[in-house]
């Protein structure tokens, strides 16, 4: 398969920490991963390119951006972290090959643990939501925070799965964090849990989740009237719709 990372700045990630931000349930990994890189003022590093990428271009602050890109940044002298990122949904073709592109490109950096967050479909909404946890190795079993609930049975897919099963062959540690999120709609508060989690790996480096809930809060009551509008809609009777 045709991919193939071009290098913008060389940067040095060793025992860093590399995140997925491919979409998933509830954009759950696109949002903390976009996140990440606002809050941590990453830098651009690297793009990721293919014949089989859509022909597009992102705009951003007037300038062009790839599909997929790779963000990094040395935050503190023991936090070198990476960012894989991209608003597109994978092809099933290219899943596969991508998250063995990531595995390549992090084991030629040096990088400590491969850091995945998902959404877990999760249709009510909760006032706590609970994430579970994933290692593909015993060390990195050992690196998930206390509160995370072990998830023991399931099926998970997309670039999540394949870098938990490739991570596994390969011996590469990779953690796969699942928050409870809505599928219908992107779910602000179950990146918020991720972010929180995220935190307790960090050590020092903290990176506040208060505007994700907020903006969760703003998410939920335009849904909120979005279905009583409709509900509205619905009881209009037949006798007051024109053609």
């Amino acid at each position: 398969m045709d991919l193939q990372i071009y290098e913008i700045k060389k940067m040095d990630l060793r025992d860093g920490i590399v995140v997925d931000g491919f979409p998933s349930v509830g954009l759950v990994s696109s949002i903390v991963a976009n996140y990440i890189i606002d809050r941590l003022n990453l830098e651009q590093i690297a793009i990721v390119d293919s014949v089989y990428f859509p022909a597009l271009a992102l705009i951003r602050n007037g300038v062009p951006h790839s599909p997929v890109r790779i963000y990094g940044g040395k935050i503190k002298e023991n936090l070198k972290i990476a960012v894989f990122v991209s608003e597109f949904q994978i092809p099933s073709t290219l899943l596969k090959p991508l998250a063995s592109l990531m595995l390549d490109w992090a084991e030629e950096q040096k990088i400590d643990i491969v850091v995945t967050p998902e959404g877990l479909i999760q249709e009510e909404k909760k006032e706590k939501v609970n994430v579970y946890g994933v290692a593909s190795t015993e060390y990195a079993k050992k690196k998930i925070p206390p509160g995370v609930l072990e998830f023991g049975e399931g099926v998970i897919t997309g670039v999540t799965g394949v870098l938990l099963t490739e991570g596994r062959k390969r011996g590469t540690d990779v953690i796969a964090l699942l928050a409870e999120a809505h599928p219908d709609y992107p779910d602000a508060r179950a990146a918020a849990r991720i972010v929180e989690i995220l935190n307790e790996m960090m050590g020092e480096v903290k990176i506040d989740p208060q505007p994700l809930y907020q903006e969760a809060e703003k998410i939920e009551k335009n849904i909120a009237q979005l279905r009583e509008q409709a509900a509205k809609v619905k009881k209009v009777p037949k006798d007051y719709i024109y053609a």
